[in-house]
C-alpha cells in the first residue's frame, strides 16, 4: 500500500502511540451510532378509532389512566408554526443542538445565580421526555445533545416534531397533541384555530397552567405574547392575529366522543392501545344511535333493556353502523356494556329462509309447493304455530312469509337437521358446533345460536353472490361469501377467482329474498307498497320464552340485522320480531337510500308449467295450470300429487265404480283431493275447496281414497303421560279426520268400544300403560287401526 518504507513505519509509530485513542475515538462512534433506542417510547396508548373518514368516534384511556393517543405521523401546519416559533425558532436549521441557544441558557443562569433555562431544542426535548427520572444536570445535557444529534441523523425533521407532539405533556392526564386538542377544544388537531394552536404550543413549557380556575391570566398572557411573536414573525396576519386574541381559553376538559362504544370496547379487547380506521359512518351511526335510544325508551316500559344493531354495505361487507347496546349506557345494571351484536343468542325463527333455499336448491321443493301444516308430533316433539291454528295445507312461500312452525319442521324432517346444519356452518354460522343430534328438529325454531354478526354477514354474502351473478355474467366469485368487515385498510372490492357454481344457486337466492318481502310488516309500515319504503327482503325470530328479538333486512345494497331483549336472558311476555326488533329495522332503512331490487337471474331458470292449486309441475289432471320461471333445480320435484280423476255417475252427484254404473254413462272429472287430515284444516281457511263426493249406495271406495285419517296417535307411537299440579295423571287427546263434515266415527280400544264422535273427532281419555290398539269405524264402515304404547314412566 505504501511504497516507502518510511511511510510505513511512520504510520506504525502513530498507530502505537495513539491506540487508546484511537480506540476510544472507535468506541464513542460505536456508542454513538448504537446509543439510540430504535423505540424512544414505550408508554401504553389509549384505544382510538375513528370513522371511514377519519374523525374521531371513540376512544379509551391508557392503561395508566392517561389520555395519550397513538403516535402520529405529520403534525399540522398551525401547532408547527407555533410550537416552533415559542420553543425553537430555529428548529429546521440546527442538527438536534442549537449552540446559539445552549450559550444563552448559560448566560441565564449564571445571571440569576439557578437553573431557569436549559437551551434546549425539540429534539432535545424529545429525548428528555423518552429517559424519563433522569435529572437536569449537566451530564444529563450533553447525553441528551448527542442522542439528539443521533436522532436527527436517524428521522427528519418532520418525524422529530412528530414526536414530539406524541409525547409532550398538555397538563392532567392529557399527554400528546390529539389528546390535548380532543380534551380541551373537542375538534382534531386540524381543526384548531391560531389562538388554540398557540395556546396548546405553550402548554408543554408548563402544562399545570391549564387547570380551570387556576392561572389563567398567566396562560393567556403567554398564549398572547406568542401571538405577537407569530404576528411579527409573519406567520400570521394582523386580522388573524385580532381575532386571536379575542377567543378565550379553555374551560375544564371536554368529554372524548363515544359515537360507538361497544364497537370500541370490542377493539380494545382484541387490540389494545391502536388507532383503527374503522369502515363506520359517522352520521348514519349517530342516526342509528338515535333510533336505538328511542326505541329503548319504548322498550323499557316492558322491561327490556339492550338492543343491538348493524347497518352493512352488501358489495363491500363493510359496516357502516354498530350499535352494541345502549348508545348512551349509564350503569351496568342491566348489561348495557355488554355487546350483543357478537353474543350468540337463540336464533328464533330467523333461519327459516336458508331452509327455504335449501329445499329449492335440492331440487325438492319449490317456491309454491304445498307443505303440511296440520297437528304433528316428532318423537315427543310437538311444534305450535305461534297463533296455535293450522292451515291444512300451506305453499312454501307462503309458509316463510307468515313464519309458520310447523310447515319449516314438517320441511326440516324431509331435508334432514345434518344438512341443514352442514349448510349453515359452510355459510359462516360458526356458533353452530354441535352434532345434529344435540340440535334436533328444533334447530329451525330456535333451538341452535347465532351472533347478530354472523347473521349480517351470511345474508349479506348471499345478497353479494347474487347481485355478482347478475352483474357480471352468470358467473360468482370466491370472496362473496365473507364476514362483515370494520377495518377500513381491509375492505375490498376485489371479487376473487370467477366459480360457476355456489353454494346457493342465484335464482334460488332470488325466489328466497323475494319471498321475504311478503312478510307481514309492522302496523305503521303496512302501506310501503304505495309510498317510498321500498322492496325489503326481511324476516323476524322470536326465541322461546320472549328472550330474543330478531329482525334481517336485505336490499341489494344493504343489509340491517337488529335484536332486542335482555343481555341477561331474562324473557318478557310482550317481546317478539315483530314487535320490538322489525319497527326498529324499518326505521333504519328509512335513513338509507332506496335501492332498485334484484334482477332476476333468467340464466339459471326454466319456464314450465305450475299447478295452481298444488304449486307442484303440472300433472295430467291439474287445472288451473300457470307458466312461471322456477331454479332449474326444480325440474327434478315430482309433479302434482293432489290431482286425481274421479268418476260420478249420470247426475255428476255420486262417486261409482265400474261395478256399480257402465262406464259409458260415468261423468270423469279432475278432482283436487288432500289428505284426510289436511283436508279437514285446509277446507276451514278455504272456502272454495271442494270435499270429494260421496259414494252412491252400493258403491265401495277404491284404493287410495280413505276418507278417513288418525292424526294422533301415529302408528307405533309411544305416549308419556305428564303428571297434573295436582299429582294425578294426565290425560291423552287422541284426534282423526274425516272427509265428510258429518260422518260419525266410532271409536274402539283393544276391541272394546268406548264412545262415537262426531263434527269433531276428539277424544280424552287415559289408557292403561302397555300396548294397544286404537279402531275407528265410520258410518259407511270403513276402518283403520293402528298401534300404540303407553309408558309406565310418567312425565313430571
Amino acid at each position: 500500500m505504501f511504497p516507502f518504507p518510511y511511510y510505513r513505519y511512520r504510520l506504525r509509530r502513530f498507530a502505537t502511540r495513539h491506540r487508546c485513542k484511537l480506540l476510544l475515538l472507535v468506541g464513542a462512534l460505536v456508542w454513538f451510532w448504537f446509543s439510540l433506542p430504535k423505540v424512544l417510547f414505550s408508554d401504553p396508548t389509549s384505544t382510538v378509532i375513528e370513522d371511514r373518514n377519519g374523525k374521531l368516534i371513540g376512544a379509551k384511556i391508557a392503561a395508566d389512566g392517561q389520555w395519550r393517543f397513538p403516535q402520529i405521523d405529520s403534525v399540522p401546519s398551525k401547532f408547527a408554526l407555533a410550537i416552533t416559533c415559542f420553543e425553537d425558532q430555529y428548529f429546521y436549521q440546527h442538527p438536534g443542538v442549537n449552540p446559539l441557544a445552549i450559550g444563552r441558557a448559560m448566560q441565564q443562569n449564571i445571571r440569576s445565580g439557578r437553573l431557569v433555562s436549559g437551551g434546549s431544542t425539540l429534539t432535545m426535548q424529545v429525548i428528555r421526555m423518552s429517559r424519563k427520572g433522569q435529572g437536569r444536570t449537566i451530564g444529563e445535557k450533553v447525553i441528551e445533545a448527542l442522542l439528539a444529534m443521533r436522532l436527527e441523523l436517524r428521522d427528519n425533521k418532520d418525524q422529530v416534531l412528530a414526536l414530539y407532539a406524541s409525547h409532550a405533556p398538555f397538563g392532567g392526564n392529557v399527554v400528546g397533541l390529539e389528546a390535548a386538542a380532543w380534551r380541551y377544544f373537542g375538534r382534531s388537531p386540524e381543526e384548531l384555530s391560531w389562538a388554540e394552536a398557540a395556546t396548546l404550543a405553550v402548554l408543554p413549557n408548563a402544562p399545570a397552567l391549564i387547570h380551570p380556575g387556576r392561572n389563567r391570566k398567566l396562560l393567556i398572557e403567554k398564549r398572547d405574547r406568542l401571538l405577537t411573536r407569530m404576528l411579527d414573525g409573519n406567520i400570521i396576519t394582523q386580522e388573524e392575529y385580532e381575532l386571536a386574541l379575542l377567543e378565550p381559553l379553555p374551560d375544564k376538559p371536554v368529554a372524548i366522543p363515544q359515537v360507538a362504544p361497544h364497537l370500541l370496547t370490542r377493539f380494545y379487547n382484541d387490540r389494545p392501545g391502536e388507532l383503527i380506521r374503522t369502515t363506520i359512518n359517522s352520521q348514519l351511526q349517530l342516526r342509528a344511535n338515535y333510533i336505538a335510544s328511542k326505541h329503548l325508551e319504548q322498550l323499557r316500559a316492558n322491561e327490556i333493556y339492550s338492543l343491538g344493531m348493524m347497518v352493512m354495505d352488501v358489495e363491500t361487507g363493510d359496516v357502516l353502523a354498530y350499535v352494541g347496546n345502549d348508545p348512551e349506557p349509564t350503569s351496568d345494571g342491566h348489561g348495557l356494556y355488554v355487546d350483543v351484536v357478537n353474543a350468540p343468542r337463540s336464533t328464533g325463527s330467523i333461519l327459516k329462509p336458508i331452509l327455504f333455499a335449501g329445499m329449492l336448491q335440492d331440487g325438492e321443493i319449490l317456491p309454491n309447493t304445498l307443505i303440511p301444516d296440520v297437528p304433528s308430533y316428532y318423537f315427543g316433539y310437538v311444534p305450535k304455530n305461534y297463533d296455535g291454528n293450522f292451515d291444512g295445507m300451506v305453499p312454501a312461500r307462503r309458509a316463510l312469509s307468515r313464519s309458520l312452525n310447523v310447515p319449516a319442521v314438517k320441511m326440516l324432517m324431509e331435508y334432514r337437521v345434518e344438512r341443514l346444519l352442514d349448510l349453515l356452518q359452510k355459510l359462516g354460522l360458526g356458533t353452530f358446533s354441535e352434532s345434529a343430534r344435540h340440535y334436533g328438529l328444533s334447530l329451525i325454531l330456535g333451538g341452535g345460536e347465532a351472533t347478530l354478526w354472523d347473521l349480517c354477514g351470511m345474508y349479506g354474502s348471499l345478497a353479494r353472490a347474487l347481485n355478482h351473478y347478475s352483474n357480471h355474467n352468470s358467473l360468482y366469485y370466491s370472496n362473496d361469501l365473507r364476514q362483515p368487515n370494520l377495518e377500513l385498510n381491509l375492505s375490498t372490492d376485489s371479487l376473487g377467482q370467477p366459480m360457476d357454481n355456489f353454494l346457493l344457486s342465484a335464482s334460488v337466492l332470488y325466489n328466497m329474498f323475494d319471498a321475504m318481502v311478503e312478510v307481514n310488516r309492522p302496523e305503521e309500515e303496512s302501506s310501503w307498497r304505495l309510498f317510498g319504503s321500498g322492496r325489503i327482503a326481511w324476516k323476524t325470530g322470536t326465541s322461546f320464552g320472549g328472550r330474543d328479538a330478531w329482525a334481517i333486512g336485505i336490499t341489494p345494497k344493504y343489509v340491517v340485522g337488529v335484536w332486542a331483549g335482555n343481555a341477561g336472558g331474562e324473557g318478557r311476555s310482550d317481546l317478539t320480531g315483530l314487535g320490538s326488533a322489525a319497527p326498529v329495522l324499518f326505521d333504519m332503512f328509512d335513513q338509507l337510500p332506496a335501492a332498485q331490487w334484484f334482477s332476476m337471474p333468467y340464466d339459471d331458470m326454466v319456464q314450465v308449467p305450475i299447478c295452481r292449486r298444488s304449486g307442484h309441475r303440472a300433472g295430467m289432471y291439474c287445472e288451473p295450470v300457470d307458466s312461471a320461471w322456477i331454479p332449474a333445480r326444480g325440474l327434478s320435484t315430482d309433479a302434482c300429487p293432489y290431482h286425481q280423476l274421479i268418476h260420478l255417475d249420470a247426475s255428476g252427484q255420486y262417486r261409482v265404480t265400474d261395478a256399480c254404473e257402465q262406464v259409458s254413462t260415468m261423468v270423469h272429472k279432475p278432482w283436487f283431493v288432500l289428505p284426510p287430515t289436511e283436508e279437514w284444516y285446509y277446507k276451514r281457511k278455504d272456502p272454495n275447496y271442494s270435499t270429494l263426493p260421496t259414494w252412491r249406495s252400493g258403491c265401495q271406495p277404491i284404493a287410495g281414497t280413505a276418507p278417513m285419517e288418525l292424526v294422533y296417535p301415529k302408528q307405533y307411537t309411544k305416549i308419556f303421560i305428564p303428571i297434573e299440579l295436582d299429582g294425578k295423571p294426565g290425560k291423552v287427546v287422541f284426534d282423526a279426520a274425516h272427509r265428510q263434515s258429518d260422518a260419525v266415527i266410532y271409536w274402539h280400544l283393544d276391541e272394546e268400544f268406548i264412545t262415537a264422535t262426531r263434527h269433531i273427532h276428539q277424544l280424552i281419555f287415559h289408557p292403561p300403560p302397555g300396548k294397544h290398539t286404537i279402531t275407528l269405524v265410520d258410518g259407511e264402515g270403513y276402518s283403520i287401526s293402528q298401534g300404540f304404547e303407553v309408558s309406565d314412566r310418567e312425565l313430571k
